[in-house]
């Protein structure tokens, strides 16, 4: 437990220097991951199943060159995509999103530099350096987050990518 108290306290002294935009920062990585790790484990798990069906419906179709038969293989792909690609476009926004929440709490940060400089008549390089600190720690904590998620971003559409080909070369015509 001593471990988790330091992590929390560390954890919490971060959060206070970057201010309120840190808080968003950290529900959209969250959320983000969360989207990121559930198509990871459809793709573990509720993919197999779900391409086996298709599979099954296409097999057990006794002809399968007509444009009938062509146009209910595209309707198996599609529905086949529909199901690989959910979520996707929203694991993309929020990875453009994280960058700019962070570019949010640096012109918050500067607005507190300047109400400073406008109080003190900025003689008090202690106080805007401290509104400096807190300008750029969501810069950066926007920055790391965006490239988290691109990372598991890239990694979740090149598997949907390559599950769809996989599925399309599946449900062959030569019979």
């Amino acid at each position: 437990m001593y471990w988790f108290d330091n992590a929390y306290e560390a954890v919490s002294r971060f959060m206070d220097m970057g201010g309120n935009v840190l808080w968003l920062i950290a529900i959209l990585l969250f959320c983000m991951w969360a989207l990121i790790f559930e198509r990871a484990w459809y793709f573990y798990s509720g993919w197999k199943a779900d391409a086996a069906e298709a599979i099954q419906t296409w097999e057990s179709r006794s002809e399968r060159k007509s444009w009938a038969a062509l146009q209910i293989r595209r309707k198996l792909i599609a529905e086949a995509r529909l199901q690989i690609d959910q979520y996707l476009p929203i694991i993309k926004t929020m990875v453009a999103l994280c960058p700019l929440l962070g570019l949010l709490g640096t012109v918050t940060g500067m607005i507190e530099v300047f109400n400073i400089m406008a109080v003190t008549g900025g003689g008090d390089a202690k106080s805007m350096a401290g509104g400096v600190s807190r300008a750029t720690i969501p810069t950066m904590a926007g920055m790391v987050a965006a490239l988290s998620g691109v990372f598991g971003n890239t990694y979740i559409t090149r598997t949907a990518s390559r599950e769809a080909a996989l599925l399309k070369d599946n449900l062959t015509t030569d019979h």
